[in-house]
């Protein structure tokens, strides 16, 4: 029985069983929230070696008869002002993750939050203005944990602002909705708009390897490619296939 979520107000919708019915990977999970954290990061953080402070040209006093420690520059390490040793310099921190361990991820933690049926649809069509107080007792009459994630898309501006105000809960666009945000939220508060999106987003390349599996083909890469030419599906898999169809025929013609 396909699973189903509740629509605030009445009613419930029924989830597509590809993005919502997925088992949960762990490592998968933990590498995509792993790298979309350390995307976040700028990276800015900087310090100055010994050769990129201005000034210490001059050696400080000569080298012997003075009876202090022999110095060649003012901004050694060991001075106050000097320069740094091994101090940070700005650099990226990304990790590349493959777009369809990125859409698993994403299924898995969809998949998780149906599980625990803490996910709910609602219309934020019925946000005429920025209203925190309808805000408010939309989340009351649902009764969900916090920390909530609300999402939504970019012509739900309204209903966006009326959330932003509160505590311990978050509204962002449907496109930008990552593995981390998901993972991190108790509940998930998803519009009748951004449904489908959210769906398309993470079963894009789901149907292609899941009529590969069915079929118990040995290339999974190869079946999903052909399984998804022949849908007319947009998917890494129909490229890769046809780009092994056309190296095919190109052999014949030689």
């Amino acid at each position: 029985m396909p699973r189903s979520a509740s629509v605030l107000g009445g009613g419930s919708v029924t989830l597509d069983p590809v993005a919502f019915e997925a088992s949960f990977n762990m490592p998968l999970v933990h590498e995509t929230v792993r790298a979309e954290l350390n995307a976040r990061r700028h990276g800015t953080a900087s310090t100055k070696t010994r050769g990129q402070v201005s000034g210490g040209g001059a050696k400080p006093w000569r080298q012997k008869g003075t009876g202090r420690a022999r110095a060649g520059s003012s901004r050694s390490p060991v001075w106050t002002g000097g320069g740094t040793v091994f101090g940070p310099s700005p650099r990226h921190y990304t990790v590349k993750v493959n777009r369809k361990a990125r859409r698993a991820a994403l299924r898995s933690v969809l998949s998780l939050h149906a599980e625990r049926e803490s996910l709910a649809v609602f219309d934020a069509g019925a946000f005429d203005g920025p209203s925190t107080k309808q805000a408010v007792e939309l989340l009351e009459a649902w009764g969900a944990p916090s920390p909530t994630l609300v999402i939504l898309t970019d012509e739900e501006a309204a209903a966006g602002k009326s959330f932003r105000n509160l505590s311990r809960v978050q509204a962002i666009p449907v496109q930008h909705a990552g593995v981390a945000d998901l993972i991190g939220a108790a509940s998930l508060l998803v519009s009748q708009a951004a449904l489908g999106s959210l769906v398309a987003l993470a079963a894009k390349s789901a149907g292609a390897d899941f009529v590969a599996e069915s079929a118990g083909a040995d290339s999974a890469g190869g079946s999903a490619g052909a399984s998804a030419k022949s849908a007319g599906a947009d998917s890494v898999g129909a490229d890769s296939g046809a780009e092994s169809t056309g190296a095919d025929s190109d052999g014949e013609e030689g």
